[in-house]
């Protein structure tokens, strides 16, 4: 059975990296990464918002025909809504998949020096800019503040702490979750 591995978590925790290890390894998994549709849309920077729920829906319909194809999706992708997280369930299920979500976490500080990294080298830029441009580490506080209030929403999740792991250790954590 194909699955759509979500992959949550707050910016900068190591999502796109443990996603992108992870469709490398495994010839057939499609990489999904919202982040990357949105900036395949014109205009984006302007409208980065609007633009985003449009990504969505592009990310939704990719995940489902990908996951029809018997092949496992992975997408490293940011929700604190549930209302988000329903639509890629939904999608899973139509296509005969199975949905699973996995949360990257760390505590508050660890996660704010990671983002502080990443934005610092310069390797995610696009999205990094906006966040940026709308308050940066605040942004990121509060996402991971929004991400505890969601997780008692979510009991079918599994988190994987990331403290004072490397990204091998991680992925490892990862894998061995699935």
């Amino acid at each position: 059975m194909p699955r759509l591995i979500h992959l949550n978590g707050p910016s900068g925790i190591g999502k796109s990296t443990i996603a992108q290890r992870y469709a490398e390894l495994r010839p057939g998994v499609l990489n999904l990464d919202t982040d990357r549709v949105v900036c395949l849309i014109g205009g984006w920077r302007d409208t980065f918002f609007e633009t985003f729920k449009a990504a969505q829906v592009l990310t939704v319909a990719m995940a489902e025909a990908h996951l029809r194809t018997g092949h496992d999706v992975v997408m490293p992708q940011l929700a604190t809504r549930v209302s988000d997280v329903e639509a890629f369930e939904a999608a899973a299920a139509r296509a005969g998949g199975e949905y699973r979500e996995i949360v990257l976490t760390a505590e508050k500080p660890i996660a704010l020096e990671r983002f502080a990294a990443r934005v610092a080298s310069g390797t995610n830029g696009g999205v990094d800019d906006v966040v940026q441009g709308r308050g940066g580490a605040a942004v990121v506080a509060r996402i991971h503040d929004q991400l505890a209030a969601y997780l008692p929403l979510r009991p079918g999740c599994v988190v994987v702490r990331t403290d004072g792991c490397a990204p091998g250790q991680t992925y490892d954590e990862v894998v061995a979750v699935l």
